[in-house]
């Protein structure tokens, strides 16, 4: 498949990091790591495909800082408003690209999003809006964005059903708490595998810290990121004198080459 070149987006919570109100030590850290975005990552292709994982109230500052004036298609996780409200702001690829843009998640998700931004799907169109091609995938089967192949990964966060995304040798998972034995098995021979490790103590719909490094250890990738990742994980700097040397806390702006 070539080359891909992944750029961490975003790497936070629901709220970011710093929260708004808090002054706790690292929402007050001066250490940029510190500063977290809402979870994304873009994903480009050395024959020039690109695309983005989720787009959530950040998106347009994450697709001006990081310059991308063209993107093919959005793969969105879930429906929840921090990975989702972003996606009025395709409407400036739309008119820089002359076509609507490809969605694709599973049924629920689209279903959500046609309700969030129902004036998009109105039948008087008012001129400007953003137009989105929604494509629903099946967990079973594998799909294109162009050359590049996308196998879906089903993932449970608390309750809802949502997805995960593996391209070649690099997968991943945000806002998980469980995965079924069957589609861990999508993530065999993954040499890259970005999770999401919210914070230390227990949490009813993501991952934990330990939850995370224990499903790392599983799969055994070559190299692993952890993201949306709260204030209450603790600093970057003191965090990774406690990982394992195949894993990195991501952080804004991170890129790697796979």
């Amino acid at each position: 498949m070539g080359n891909l070149k992944i750029t961490f987006l975003g790497t936070g919570t629901s709220q970011g990091v710093p929260l708004i109100g808090c002054h706790c030590e690292v929402c007050s850290s001066q250490d940029p790591k510190d500063k977290r975005l809402r979870s994304s990552c873009l994903i480009e292709s050395d024959k020039g495909t690109i695309l983005t994982i989720d787009a959530g109230p950040d998106f347009r500052q994450q697709m001006l800082k990081n310059n991308v004036d063209r993107l093919d298609a959005i793969l969105v996780s879930h429906a929840h408003r921090d990975h989702i409200s972003g996606l009025d702001d395709v409407r400036s690829y739309n008119y820089l690209q002359s076509e609507a843009m490809p969605i694709y998640s599973n049924k629920i998700t689209l279903k959500e999003i046609k309700k969030l931004f129902a004036y998009a799907f109105s039948d008087t169109k008012y001129p400007g809006l953003p137009t989105f091609n929604l494509v629903n995938i099946d967990k079973k089967k594998k799909f294109n964005v162009k050359e590049l192949e996308v196998i879906p990964i089903e993932i449970m966060h608390y309750r809802l059903p949502i997805m995960g995304y593996r391209i070649d040798n690099f997968a991943y998972i945000t806002d998980g708490k469980t995965i079924s034995d069957q589609e861990k098995e999508k993530l065999k021979g993954v040499e890259f595998l970005v999770l999401n490790a919210l914070r230390k103590e227990e949490h009813f719909s993501h991952f934990t810290l330990n939850e995370a490094l224990d499903l790392i250890k599983e799969i055994n990738p070559k190299q692993s990121y952890l993201t949306h990742i709260s204030h209450n994980l603790g600093l970057t700097e003191d965090l990774k004198k406690e990982l394992p040397s195949n894993v990195s806390l991501a952080y804004d702006g991170l890129t790697i080459i796979i």
